[in-house]
């Protein structure tokens, strides 16, 4: 049971769990004491910015009230009743702004900043300063992605305790002494990590900001829209801004099961490929070898019959898995019951056995003991669950990378089979694709009938990641006709003989299950600059006389019924909670482990898939910075075998065919296995020798 202690603030008491921070303390009697530097999801706290003076009755000095634990008795006051505090706070304002530009007008967080905000409330009127502010070079680009505008930093150090305590990257330092100390990334390298855009959002005035946002908008012409990221299976909330109808950067809408207010940068900065060149804008039809002509809606869904009446039953889909739920269950249902075509290839699901261990992804975070058991790096396919174990590593957990000789708390895996190998109380399977699961149950929920493996007659293919995968691009080979739905020309160039243009998830409602089976909503930020895909699918389902309504709403209440227990559209919330375990079964079928992969002597090889690659990211310049090196990872102990030292050049070969590449030794990595980015992996075989040069 949690000790309740009563600290009287103001002259209000409120009792709240002894331990609990002063700020946290104070605002459950409904008093704010102002903070720049404090933020709890970054450690302890450092009383850095001093913003938060507060008196203490037994205590001669001011003191940081964000350093202060709740004890019995304690009494407070804050700057509302106490002119010791008042003072102290005036005056930490006043020195913060000695060489604070009065750039405010200009400056990006203008209108949204929190030293605006406390200065108007607890600071001067005026100034008594009547010297020249120092000033420095700006910007200073500390990478493609973002700014640095030194003069304006405060030296709250959120941005370097970010880089450090959170994501570990350990880029962002503050280098010189006193009053010369200033932001820098290490060496002057440019700020190269998964999540360095959180440090825009967590810097309280405008020193860090971003490339993209800057100077695009001003707080009182955008709008923010609560939504789902849609580009990896983690599912982070975020607000997308937007402003005149186009959207100019995504922020973090804190889920605390989830993400906890972070995104990897490709959740943030991805959005400019709605706007690519070669998006898609009207429906587009062969004209050649590798060129397309353009036309009419109209023509497009008459030719699209026409193509599909020609493939019958043995029309087969493959679909990329980045569908909402409801543009699956749409296009299932049209050939499932329009053609009767059960031909499909799904994409990689978060399997529905593992649901008896389904808990929040903050409950890593919380374990004793961690396995990782995955081929592919964690932060290269979830990102966030790659900081929700790091974050149990810094509370003290046990983190390992092989099979363990007892139970554990969690286990993370690619692999469903691990989950028979290993006893745990938690399993977090990562799927290659962000709602893979919700495709396959939509799938199947539009008819009966199994997929096949049928010979394709005509080939749907559905997504620019689908239009790009080796497998499928195997079965284009053998279709005789193709359809594909996308954004972008170029993936469907070649290979389609016709395509009708697709959405992003910025650009429709819908809903989305992610890698802990949590249903959520995706809601509309901007109209996109073609048909929503419901609406055409549904015009094409006429056709066929299937009935398919052109709304995500009444399409979703359609398929809730056999999915989703009879939850309706407009119940999901801006937060969605996790749905309840299922009863556990009494014996579950161990799957088979492949291990053929690797022969004897070798090592296996694992070419991944990186983050910061597929057809949203090709199409942000400012993220081109961030593609993997030409590296090849290899665990410690084949690492040590070999003579191998990270950074050292090695020869990677495999039946004649040789790379010389940089080796890093990566700790995450079982023995046996070396992992390569795909696109430095050339032409590798399954098995591999590394040797130092």
């Amino acid at each position: 049971m949690t000790d309740l202690v009563t600290v009287t603030i103001d002259e209000r008491a409120v009792q709240v769990p002894k331990g609990t921070g002063m700020v946290e303390t104070a605002a459950a009697a409904g008093i704010e004491i102002p903070v720049f530097c404090y933020e709890p999801r970054l450690g302890a706290p450092v009383g850095a910015c001093r913003m938060c003076l507060v008196e203490v009755e037994g205590m001669p000095k001011l003191q940081a009230g964000c350093t202060l634990s709740a004890l019995d008795g304690m009494i407070v006051r804050t700057a509302r009743s106490s002119e010791k505090a008042a003072e102290g706070q005036n005056s930490t304002l006043e020195f913060i702004l000695v060489n604070h530009p009065l750039d405010c007008p200009v400056c990006d967080k203008g209108g949204e900043c929190p030293l605006q905000d406390l200065t108007f409330r607890y600071g001067p009127g005026n100034t008594r300063m009547t010297f020249p502010k120092r000033t420095f070079e700006k910007p200073i680009p500390i990478s493609p992605l973002i700014a640095l505008d030194r003069e304006r930093c405060i030296l709250c150090y959120r941005c370097t305790r970010f880089s450090e305590a959170v994501a570990e990257d350990g880029q962002l330092v503050a280098i010189n002494r006193g009053a010369q100390s200033v932001i820098a990334t290490f060496e002057d390298e440019p700020y190269k990590a998964h999540f360095s855009g959180n440090v825009t959002e967590l810097c309280p005035v405008g020193a860090l900001t971003s490339t993209q946002y800057r100077f695009e908008a001003r707080p009182w012409e955008i709008q923010n829209v609560p939504s789902v990221c849609g580009l990896c299976a983690v599912g982070c909330n975020i607000s997308a801004t937007t402003r005149e109808g186009k959207v100019k950067r995504i922020l973090s809408r804190n889920h605390p099961q989830i993400d906890e207010g972070w995104l990897c940068d490709k959740g943030r900065f991805a959005y400019a490929h709605l706007n690519a060149a070669d998006r898609i804008t009207a429906p587009l039809r062969k004209a050649g070898r590798r060129r397309f002509e353009a036309i009419s809606w109209d023509d497009a869904i008459d030719e699209a019959e026409r193509l599909l009446r020609e493939g019958g039953s043995s029309t087969v889909t493959a679909l990329s898995g980045g569908e909402s739920v409801e543009e699956a269950y749409g296009l299932a249902k049209l050939l499932r019951q329009g053609l009767g075509a059960h031909g499909a290839v799904l994409p990689e699901p978060v399997p529905d056995s593992l649901d008896i261990w389904r808990a929040p992804l903050s409950a890593i975070r919380d374990a004793k003991t961690v396995v990782v058991l995955s081929d592919v790096p964690v932060v290269e396919r979830a990102p966030i669950v790659d900081l929700w174990i790091k974050a149990a590593r810094r509370a003290g957990a046990t983190v390992s990378y092989d099979v363990p000789n007892g139970p554990v708390d969690v286990l993370v895996t690619d692999n469903e089979a691990n989950a028979d190998r290993v006893t745990a109380e938690s399993v977090y399977y990562l799927p290659l694709t962000p709602n893979g699961r919700g495709v396959t149950d939509a799938w199947s929920a539009a008819g009966d009938g199994e997929p096949d493996d049928a010979k394709p007659r005509v080939l749907i293919v559905s997504g620019d990641e689908a239009a790009t995968d080796l497998s499928v691009r195997a079965m284009v080979a053998e279709a005789e006709l193709v359809i594909g739905i996308g954004m972008f020309e170029e993936s469907f160039r070649g290979i389609a003989d016709l395509v009708l243009p697709g959405t992003s998830y910025l650009e429709r409602d819908g809903t989305t299950i992610n890698l802990e089976g949590r249903l959520q909503r995706q809601r509309r930020a901007v109209l996109a600059p073609v048909p929503d895909t419901l609406a055409w699918i549904s015009k094409l389902a006429e056709r066929f006389g299937v009935d398919i309504s052109p709304h995500a709403s009444i399409v979703f209440d359609e398929i809730s019924g056999q999915c989703f227990g009879g939850i309706s559209f407009g119940e999901i919330g801006e937060q969605a909670d996790l749905p309840p375990r299922p009863e556990r079964p009494a014996e579950r079928r161990a799957p088979t482990i492949d291990d053929s992969a690797q022969g004897p002597g070798g090592l296996r090889l694992v070419a991944y898939r990186p983050l910061f690659s597929g057809a949203a990211v090709e199409r942000t310049n400012e993220l081109a910075f961030q593609s993997p090196d030409a590296e090849v990872q290899i665990s410690v102990g084949d690492a040590k075998t070999r003579g191998i030292r990270n950074g050292a050049t090695v020869t990677v070969s495999s039946n004649g065919t040789s790379l010389e590449l940089r080796a890093r030794i990566a700790r995450d990595l079982a023995a046996g296995t070396v992992r390569i980015a795909r696109d430095h992996a050339g032409d590798l075989h399954p098995t591999v020798e590394v040797t130092a040069r």
